[in-house]
Order: structure tokens, then sequence, then C-alpha cells
């Protein structure tokens, strides 16, 4: 069933107006009266409508029925990914907000080759923003994921520290590995660190151990930046039964 996202204060009434790129999209799908969509909020607040008028520009809807969405997972992952170069990132945003990520939180480390700028970063954030929104709505998900940044190694640290599970990779650790962590007890929330390019330093990684977090490992095999989070994120999505 087709999908879109509004503002959550405009599911607070017996009838929605899609307008903006909500209407255009739904002119290319060619959208007719009597057809039935769902309208989230982003937030996990799903409307199923019915289509009751088709204008220049606007959309006009009939609210049916308004539950909690049934697509999201039962554990909020946190998935925490050093800046990286290229495209990069914007490859785990949209796969991770695929696979059922909370949020997304970019942070710099000591061997990040990428190191936006105040000015760029914010351009950056909101099309990332925008790629998450994008996926969410592609993978029938009832929440956007939030996209972050974190000014610091450290305030990273701090931040991932709060979950239930609290787990950071790294690819010279050798005893304790992602099933072992996992295999602790019972989570509702999990923060899953990975490093850049060239990965984490050794101080890093005791400042890790240090803030609480399980340094562990994802294999034998040395993943790439991008594959690690997801690999991490698809693992913990198992264990919890949503596959």
């Amino acid at each position: 069933m087709t999908r879109f996202f509004v503002q959550p204060e405009d599911l607070q009434q017996d009838f929605l107006v899609l307008t903006g790129e909500n209407a255009q999209h739904a002119k290319v799908l060619r959208l007719k009266n009597g057809e039935e969509v769902l309208v989230c909020d982003g937030q996990g607040k799903e409307c199923l409508c019915t289509v009751s008028d088709v204008s220049a520009g606007q959309i006009s809807l009939v609210v049916k029925h308004t539950q909690t969405s049934q697509t999201e997972a039962a554990v909020r992952v946190s998935v925490y990914m050093a800046f990286a170069k290229g495209e990069k990132l914007e490859h785990v945003i949209q796969k991770a907000t695929e696979l059922g990520a909370w949020e997304i939180i970019a942070f710099p480390s000591g061997r990040c080759v990428s190191r936006p700028d105040e000015k760029s970063l914010k351009k950056k954030l909101e099309r990332w923003q925008k790629i998450a929104a994008s996926a969410a709505e592609q993978s029938g998900r009832g929440v956007i994921p939030q996209v972050l940044t974190v000014p610091s190694y450290k305030a990273a640290l701090e931040r991932a520290a709060q979950a239930d599970v609290k787990l950071f990779f790294y690819e010279n650790e050798r005893a304790t590995t992602l099933r072992m962590a996992l295999e602790k007890g019972s989570y509702q929330t999990v923060s899953l660190m990975t490093g850049p390019e060239g990965g984490f330093e050794p101080a890093e990684v005791d400042l890790a151990s240090e803030a609480g977090l399980q340094v562990c490992t994802l294999g034998k095999r040395i993943l790439r930046c991008e594959t690690a989070p997801l690999c991490a994120l698809s693992a913990v999505m198992y264990d919890s039964g949503e596959f």
C-alpha cells in the first residue's frame, strides 16, 4: 500500500490534504478517488485513509482508522558510524533505515579522512535526513530514523554508553565475539559503534572500554567501514527476533 509521511500535527484530524512533494508523488502514482493509502507521522503513528478528491496540487483524504505502526522493531538500535569518505555514510543511512535502525549518529575519530565543517555539515544533515525519509517510505516503516552528528569522539562514547547493550567493534579484538556480547541478557536498546576507513586508534579502544562499551569482533575478516555497521545491525535484528 502506498505510504506518505506528513508532520505529526497533520494527523490530529479526520481529513487530510497532501500537498507539495506528497501531492506530486500521488499524481505520479495516478491515485484515484476511493483508493486507500497509509499516512504516517514518522514517529510510529499511521492512518489508513481513502482518497476523496484529486485536484491540481493537492490530494484530499478521509481518515478511516488510526493505529500504531506494526512494522517497527521491538528493539531500538542506534548506529554510530565515524565520518567516512564519499557517499559511504549515505549508503549506511539508507540500508540501516531499511533494516530497522532507530537512529544513525555520525561522529569524528582520530583516523577520519572526512571532517566536514559546520557549514557543509548542515547541508549534509539535510540530505542525510531526506535519504532516511525516502528509505523509510520505501521499506514500509512507521518511523523515520533521526540522523544526527555529535561534535567529538568522547561525546559519541557518552551517548552510546546509555544503551542497555553498547557494542564497540574493533578489528584487532579476538576474545569477545558479537554473539557472545548479545548472550549476556535481554535488552531493549542497543548502540553499535564502528570506525572510519583506517579503523580506531588503540587509545580510542581503551577509552571506549573505560566508558563501558563492550569491545568485540565481527569475525576473522576485516570489513569495510560501510559494511561493518550493517553487518552488526543485521545480527542484532536477527538475535532480537526481527528476522
